[in-house]
């Protein structure tokens, strides 16, 4: 018997990230690793945002659609609809408005859509996917660790109830429920009621979709991918680093719409380097930090006595009068780059030989594929729990001792030009082979991964076929 006409075409899948860097681009990465698959892939989004994803877009073979819809209109200009200037508010309330597109889109597609992978910030469009019959899946953008300690913490405990400390913020407590023993500071986790509830709202819709896409392969994390499957009971599919499955790693441009000017003479600076030498200091697009702390940054960095690149953002630059030390950097120590950096290259160029980072996933993960050691200092997210894996579990990274959650609006304690030169100087110096040496353990390990019969290569022609098997039903 002949197959059924809608078994002949290939999968449709429908892609809706959210506005802003960080997830936009790991969303169009995976719609560049199941395009890749034979997978019909389209992504649907609003102009600034697919103008930042065209250069992995335009190089994906076969191609991806891109569908746009107008920018909610909110009140926020082109320049600061990526989230760049800072009005999380608004965005959010752009976010909001995309539901009436998104319920549209399916109304007129549904007939011919598999499933929608939604990024885990538009809870609602579980309930707007289930109203046309497509499976949703979720994507949030982070580790399985992060993922296993924020249930632990959402669902099991609440340190405020710990009998010791007496709400002392740096007093630690313990996660519960996880394979290792993690421990945090109460100053260090979400505590705004505002946040934790958005939060609470995005785990409930993730935990009643079809499943959940996960940016990370299972020899990073074992213990969390067996926890997170077999102990919570949660569906996932490990199909990164989607960086790497891509193939867009090599893209000078990749996720930007426009270049740093600064950023043509970075590799021939680098050229110029020892092998290991340089620290590349970058904190992401939406990183920020208060006049007093870029001044310690910029002096310890100075006192290291290392080569650095460092990458300061739109606001950063605009106020670099007041914070930055008169002649600084050197030309022949320091390389500063202004906005956006092609930070993949970056921390694959021989001559890094260490990041500063938040410990935003995706950099921690470009890390990881690069296998470059990381000096830790996060800031709010999922940022404390990365911290825990890379340091306390990889073994890949050294605390700058960061203490407190909060956005870059908000006030955190400045940690001083001596800790900073200190930090760097002992993972540079003390504990760089060691550390590096397993980094480039790991930098194997997700290379392998992604390849043709590697742990994220299975996991996402498994879900191909799972989908291409649901049509039967």
């Amino acid at each position: 018997m002949a197959p059924a006409e809608d078994d002949q075409q290939p999968l449709h899948m429908l892609f809706f990230p959210y506005l802003i860097p960080g997830h936009l681009i790991p969303m169009a990465d995976i719609a560049a690793l199941f395009a890749a698959r034979g997978v019909r892939c389209t992504i649907l989004t609003t102009p600034v945002q697919a103008s930042i994803i065209r250069s992995i877009v335009d190089l994906s073979s076969p191609p991806i659609d891109i569908a746009v819809v107008p920018f909610p209109e909110v009140g926020l200009s082109p320049a600061a609809q990526s989230g760049s200037r800072g009005d999380h508010g608004k965005l959010q309330q752009a976010a909001r408005l995309l539901r009436e597109p998104f319920r549209q889109f399916l109304a007129d597609h549904r007939a011919g859509l598999d499933a929608v992978v939604s990024d885990s910030f538009f809870p609602w469009s579980l309930d707007v996917a289930a109203e046309y019959g497509v499976p949703r899946l979720a994507f949030l953008g982070t580790s399985m660790f992060a993922r296993c300690c924020a249930e632990s913490l959402l669902r099991d405990h609440n340190p405020d109830d710990d009998d010791d400390g007496e709400g002392d913020p740096d007093a630690v407590f313990s996660v519960p429920g996880l394979p290792h023993r993690v421990e945090l500071r109460r100053s260090q986790i979400m505590r705004n009621p505002d946040q934790l509830a958005f939060v609470k709202g995005i785990y409930a819709a993730d935990q009643k979709s079809y499943g959940e896409l996960v940016n990370s392969f299972h020899e990073l994390e074992p213990d969390y991918v067996e926890h997170y499957r077999k102990t919570l009971r949660r569906r996932a599919w490990l199909i990164g680093p989607v960086a790497l499955a891509s193939g867009s790693k090599e893209v000078a441009s990749r996720g930007t719409d426009a270049l740093s000017p600064d950023a043509d003479g970075c590799t021939p600076w680098l050229d110029t380097k020892p092998a290991g030498s340089v620290v590349f200091v970058a904190f992401g697009t939406l990183g920020s930090f208060s006049p007093e702390q870029l001044r310690e940054l910029a002096r310890g960095l100075d006192l290291s006595g290392k080569n650095f690149v460092w990458v300061i953002s739109d606001a950063d630059a605009a106020s670099s009068d007041i914070w930055m030390p008169e002649g600084f950097p050197t030309a022949s120590r320091g390389y500063i780059i202004r906005v956006w950096a092609p930070q993949v290259l970056i921390l694959n160029h021989p001559a890094v030989g260490c990041f500063l980072t938040h410990c935003g996933w995706n950099s921690t993960l470009e890390a990881v594929s690069a296998g470059v050691p990381m000096v830790t200092w996060p800031r709010h997210a999922d940022q404390f729990f990365n911290e825990k894996l890379v340091v306390g579990e990889l073994r890949v990274g050294v605390s700058v001792g960061a203490k407190d959650y909060g956005s870059s609006a908000e006030t955190h304690r400045v940690i001083g030009v001596e800790v900073i030169a200190g930090v760097v100087r002992t993972l540079m110096e003390v504990q760089g082979d060691a550390m590096r040496s397993r980094a480039r353990d790991l930098g194997l390990k997700a290379r392998s991964a992604v390849e043709k019969g590697g742990s994220s290569y299975g996991d996402a022609g498994q879900l191909v076929d799972e989908l291409m098997a649901r049509r039967g039903r």
